[in-house]
């Protein structure tokens, strides 16, 4: 987006944002103001500008006309979503449209305010966007840090934490790998030294967000009743 589509208020943008995206200009600065007033960087775009200069690093939110003429706010909310963007929507509309606004909260927007929106209403918005917008991008960070992690292990470090996190036992792990009881203890260490863990329990909730975010590497079998040693070595 081109410095000249929008309208800064303010220099200060390292914390968070409020991004002001309406058609009406004099109302857009209007809201800009009472942001602005309260101690929140504002910045106004029109309506017809991408959503592409949104920080992604810092938390934010977006306050959004849900159906203005030319304009469809919840065709703004998809993009966002497309985009996988950290900031929250709020939607201000005209009148209360109970069918459009079911399907702004449905797909994640913090918030329906109508016009004219009174300043309580519109910091109290504000305040709970930017706090959602905050744990969406800890969330994010967390699980970035994870996977980052998990990188690091080998296949067959990966292999035995799969078993670790379904709760095998080290003998059972042995068998299930077909390799001996020592070597599952190693291969145990060195995946808590990577993952950066000091307990067991520690390892398993780790492993539990993990296999959330992403796949462990599957195992040939799923009940340790049924476990039986390949081959032993060393």
């Amino acid at each position: 987006m081109e410095p000249d589509s929008m309208t800064k208020l303010s220099d200060a943008r390292k914390g968070p944002s409020v991004f002001i995206v309406e058609r009406d200009a004099s109302f857009s600065k209007a809201l800009a103001r009472l942001v602005a007033a309260g101690g929140y960087d504002a910045c106004a775009f029109d309506s017809s500008a991408p959503l592409k200069a949104f920080s992604r690093t810092t938390p934010g939110c977006i306050l959004l006309s849900l159906q203005t003429e030319g304009h469809d706010g919840l065709a703004h909310q998809r993009e966002l979503i497309a985009t996988h963007s950290p900031h929250a929507v709020i939607f201000l509309t005209t009148c209360e449209d109970i069918p459009a606004t079911v399907n702004a909260m449905k797909a994640g927007a913090a918030d329906v305010l109508v016009k004219p929106v009174a300043f309580g209403a519109l910091m109290r918005a504000i305040e709970n966007a930017l706090d959602l917008s905050a744990r969406t991008l800890s969330s994010r960070t967390q699980a970035d840090e994870i996977k980052q992690r998990a990188s690091r292990l080998t296949p067959r470090e990966r292999e035995v934490l799969a078993l670790v996190a379904k709760g095998y036992l080290n003998k059972q792990i042995a068998a299930q790998l077909g390799t001996v009881e020592k070597t599952v203890k190693v291969h145990r260490a060195h995946i808590m030294e990577k993952l950066e863990v000091e307990s067991i329990a520690d390892l398993i909730r780790l492993a539990d967000k993990l296999s959330a975010l992403m796949p462990l590497v599957p195992t040939r079998n799923d009940s340790p009743e049924q476990l039986q040693p390949e081959a032993v070595c060393a």
